[in-house]
């Protein structure tokens, strides 16, 4: 199982795949507001999206883990 971590602190303002979403390597995932900047969390593996354990508007911490593959 591959984790997507958070790059920085923000609010969650997009989610961009759903559970069992076949994704790329480089796809972007969420979208993310810091610093009222709109930033993108994209992937670094490719596979199936197995868990999505944020929603809109959770505020994040960097390194906590946002999505799941398999």
């Amino acid at each position: 199982m591959k984790e997507v971590k958070a790059n920085m602190t923000g609010t969650i303002i997009s989610i961009l795949v759903k559970v069992g979403e076949s994704i790329k390597e480089g796809q972007d995932l969420i979208s993310i507001e810091s610093m009222k900047m709109e930033m993108s969390i994209s992937s670094d593996f490719s596979g199936t999206v197995k868990e999505i354990k944020v929603k809109n508007e959770d505020f994040i911490q960097e390194g906590q883990v946002l999505i799941t593959l398999e």
